[in-house]
């Protein structure tokens, strides 16, 4: 009520103007959500700027006199289109220049690879680069708007003819969605955008100044949900040393030698002292502690620092007043299709201002040659003068491309009296006819615009391509495990009776060197079995038997043990691998039943498979009392199988014998040359089987070779080398190089005479400019030259047969002299086949006697075969009558079957006495079809 007791009219009050809370927090909120996006963190992508960077761009442009500016200036200039503080101007200015793509720089600018900032605004100078004013700049074909307060005008977007984003790339945070574009190398985008106008496919990677490797095997064309993998480029400098020589995309040398101590202080690698000697180029020094692998450090420092790191790139832009997220495929091609589009219209203004001056020189000849001008001499006012020039000009209207206007005849008025007296008709045909073969030249652009887009840039590629070529190494990257390169930084104690392992019990009894994120298996007396983290005291459950690091799909580690079941008991026997579990989970060994034991266990690293002596109670009424099992007669079961019927009686005592060998065989080794490492998934090239002492031989592009053993761990850099194989002391090298003092070819047959492990040694000469060409292991090698033209001779051809041509010498040797100076190109050809022994000259009878010979070998290797700890002798076979997965209630079942060690016993004279009888009797089948 007011003052008078009345109540004042709502509508007159004003109170329906105003909202609730709830309703301006939405409205507000929008606005303020729309203005970041679109006004301060998303490029747009007709020319890939943010509103500053555009502003900027415009400011320089506005400044430009081909002398450099500093950049407070620049910023003050920005301010006037940029309604924001100096200091985002300022960042935005260093951020373009050490792009190193529009601007030329002066002064201090920082360096993206250190860290270093850039010096004050009063200090650098900056201009536009003769790239930027040629591809960024037309007033013509700008479309403008006003400035924030409606002072001056700012482009709304700038008429860019280059896919400028995806060169410079981006990065922003607006409110509800982010963009991150990866820079790309500016040669590639161009070949790219020519390949997009030609119709074809196009593809492009990042590339980034600071170098390194990329993995974009996930790279997703750049969308969300993408992933890249960068990692630093890392050389073996020494076995005592690691050198860095770039650094990944993002990271600088200072953040990078920070997460290398880190790690090293947590444990996860052991180094000595890191040193930062970059200048010119970035190299960090890595120094390793003694007895540190340079490999295994390696793939801790990709693993555990900022050596390696994962980019997630999601390009979002704004098109047509939108935020959108695409592929950089398909900015690439809108890019392009622009740049064709603002070609399209420059030659079209072009064309017409062509138009207009063929015109108007023509009027001119026309206006002084046919002396229309001495006509208006006798008028008196001014519209007469124009009648008079129009009525002229008449008979000639019909040859102009459009009508006469009166401003073109008032443009003849203006005409001087000394021009018109010097007038040369010569120059002004010779002036006209440039303008026609401009507008003819022009006209057949426009009619075939795509050969003039391709053309415009092959121009850029030729003009500014220099120096750009691709500074990240395209790689695939093989997916490290953290658990196996980090460093072993604790020690593993068990207490076995109480049941705890940890690395803190360091009075209880020590078991193995260990890194703190390792697994660790453990083996209870009860037959259950857990794998969990280590830690610094944990409880596992007690009367452990056995504990170790557990690796993870480990195919070659082998369990051997023996059971007495808790129901029946009967002695087990198995062989089992424990390849993957959950974390914490008990497995048991056993059938699980009540009172179940282990009586004995070996855990075996490489399958090995040994002898026990079986030692039964005096009480039992087995006839044999003592029996001896070997476990390579069982095969490897996984851990639920109930495993073989050891014996019946109770066991008195169990006891090794003697040690085994392997029952797995060697390891089947592939190298990958992609990535340069060794694998067991059948990635690459085949090496072949490896037995512990078997050596990998690696020859270098520089003319060294090294023997190196097979761990998946080593780094075989695919640039350096040349040659990956399986070392055969009895295979020859055969290499054909280039002598740098001589400038000749040498070719060159070896036997490697060396045993060094990790050591190279030069085999080539070494003399300034030397270097190995190709290199080969096979027996009989044949090489195929071809020789360049002449003047003398066409280009031919020469094939050599190295066996003839070179006797195997010394590594040291230099070898054959080639007689071809010059070639253009060399290669191997397939190997000779190995020589087969001539027999047509024997007599019959011994011919047979030699085929007999083979025979009765292949029979004997096929019998040892047999005989072998493969788990298919007739001991086993026999044996696998009581073995069974079912539950452990279902033996009931089975008929009562003698003795298990009387039938192992008399199974396996048996097998003795028919592998003696094979060998004096009848051929095997084989022999009898003729197969061998």
């Amino acid at each position: 009520m007011d003052e008078n007791g009345t109540t004042p009219d709502v509508e007159d009050s004003g109170l329906h103007d105003k909202l609730p809370i709830s309703g301006l927090y939405e409205s507000w909120f929008l606005d303020y959500a729309s203005y970041v996006i679109l006004e301060r963190a998303v490029p747009a992508v007709e020319d890939g700027l943010k509103p500053v960077q555009r502003r900027i761009m415009h400011a320089l442009n506005e400044m430009d006199d081909g002398r450099f500016n500093k950049v407070a200036n620049v910023v003050g200039s920005s301010m006037q289109y940029h309604p924001h503080g100096d200091a985002s101007i300022y960042d935005a200015i260093v951020n373009i220049g050490q792009k190193e793509l529009l601007f030329d720089t002066q002064g201090n600018w920082g360096d993206i690879r250190t860290g270093d900032s850039a010096a004050a605004a009063r200090y650098i100078e900056v201009r536009l680069s003769r790239f930027a004013r040629e591809i960024v700049f037309n007033d013509d074909t700008t479309e403008w708007q006003l400035s924030y307060d409606g002072r001056k005008r700012e482009p709304v977007t700038l008429p860019v003819k280059f896919p400028l984003l995806l060169s410079l790339g981006v990065e922003g945070i607006a409110v509800g969605l982010s963009t991150k574009i990866m820079p790309h190398n500016f040669c590639e985008l161009i070949e790219a955008s020519i390949a997009v106008l030609q119709g074809k496919e196009a593809t492009i990677y990042p590339d980034f100044l600071t170098g390194g490797q990329i993995d974009i095997s996930n790279y997703n064309d750049g969308q969300r949900g993408g992933k890249v993998r960068v990692r630093a480029r890392i050389e073996e400098e020494d076995k005592k040393m690691l050198v860095i020589r770039d650094i990944p995309f993002g990271t600088t040398t200072t953040s990078l030698i920070d997460s290398i101590v880190k790690a090293n202080d947590a444990g996860k690698i052991k180094i000595k002292k890191v040193v930062d000697n970059t200048a010119a180029e970035v190299e960090i020094q890595v120094h390793l502690a003694p007895g540190v692998s340079p490999d295994i450090t390696m793939d801790a420092l990709y693993a555990f620092t900022e050596c390696e790191v994962s980019i997630s790139p999601n390009a979002c832009i704004i098109i047509a007043e939108k935020p959108h997220f695409v592929g950089v495929t398909d900015i690439l091609k809108y890019n392009t299709h622009q740049t064709v589009h603002l070609l399209q219209r420059e030659l079209e203004i072009k064309r017409l201002a062509l138009l207009e001056k063929i015109l108007y020189g023509s009027l001119e000849k026309i206006f002084i040659e046919k002396r229309i001008y001495r006509n208006i001499e006798e008028c008196e006012t001014f519209e007469a003068v124009i009648q008079t020039i129009d009525k002229g000009l008449k008979p000639y209207k019909k040859q102009f491309y459009r009508e006469i206007t009166e401003d073109d005849i008032v443009a003849l008025t203006e005409i001087r009296i000394k021009r018109i007296s010097k007038y040369d008709g010569f120059k002004a045909d010779e002036l006209m006819r440039k303008w026609q073969e401009e507008l003819a030249e022009t006209e057949d652009n426009l009619a075939h615009i795509t050969r003039f887009a391709i053309d415009y840039f092959k121009d850029l590629l030729k003009k500014y391509g220099k120096g750009r070529q691709r500074r990240t190494e395209i790689r695939a990257f093989n997916q490290i495990a953290a658990n196996i390169v980090a460093a072993n930084n604790q020690k593993l104690y068990v207490n076995r009776a109480e049941g705890f392992i940890g690395y803190g019990l360091k009075k209880d009894e020590y078991v193995t060197d260990c890194s703190d994120i390792d697994d660790i298996i453990i083996f209870r007396a009860d037959g259950k079995c857990l794998v969990t983290k280590i830690q610094e005291k944990v409880f596992v459950g007690k009367d452990i038997i056995h504990c170790a690091v557990f690796v993870k799909n480990d195919e070659r580690m082998v369990y051997n043990l023996v059971y007495l079941d808790g129901k029946s008991g009967m002695s087990y026997i198995k062989r089992c691998q424990i390849t993957a579990v959950t974390r914490d989970r008990e497995y048991d060994l056993t059938q699980g039943t009540p009172k179940s034991k282990i009586t004995y266990f070996t855990a075996n690293e490489n399958g090995e498979a040994e002898i026990i002596t079986v030692n039964l109670t005096a009480q039992s009424k087995a006839k044999v009392k003592q029996f001896d099992f070997n476990f390579a007669d069982l095969l490897i079961k996984n851990r639920n199988a109930m495993g073989n019927i050891l014996t019946r009686y109770p066991v008195r005592k169990l006891t090794l014998k003697q040690a085994g060998r392997s029952t797995l065989g060697g390891v089947d080794m592939w190298f990958d040359p992609i990535v340069g490492r060794l694998n067991r998934d059948e990635r690459g090239e085949y090496l072949g089987n490896f037995d512990s002492a078997d050596s990998i031989l690696v020859i270098y592009k520089d003319g060294t070779y090294e023997l190196t053993n097979y761990d998946l761990t080593n780094h075989y850099m695919s640039n350096e080398v040349l040659l990956v194989k399986k070392f055969d002391p009895l295979l020859p090298i055969t290499a054909l190089y280039y002598d740098g003092s001589q400038k000749q070819h040498f070719i060159k047959r070896f036997n490697i005479e060396t045993s060094s492990r990790d050591k190279k040694f030069l085999f080539i000469s070494d003399s300034k400019n030397s270097k190995l060409l190709l290199a080969s292991t096979d027996k009989r090698p044949q090489l195929r030259i071809v020789l360049a033209k002449t003047a003398q001779r066409e280009q031919t051809h020469e094939e050599y047969n190295i066996e003839e041509l070179v006797d195997i010498r010394g590594w040291r040797a230099m070898g054959y002299k080639l007689p071809t100076e010059k070639f253009k190109e060399v290669s191997w050809l397939p190997s000779l086949p190995d020589p087969v022994e001539e027999t047509t000259g024997l007599p019959e009878e011994e011919v047979q006697e030699e085929n007999d010979a083979e025979i009765t070998a292949e029979e004997s290797a096929g019998n040892d075969a047999e005989t072998s700890n493969d788990g298919e002798s007739a001991n086993v076979q026999a044996s696998e009558v009581t073995e069974t997965d079912v539950p452990a209630e279902t033996i009931a079942d089975v008929p009562d079957e003698p003795e298990v060690a009387e039938t192992a016993e008399e199974d396996l004279e048996g097998d003795v006495k028919a592998k003696k009888k094979t060998k004096k009797g009848a051929r095997s089948p084989k022999s009898q079809l003729g197969l061998f």
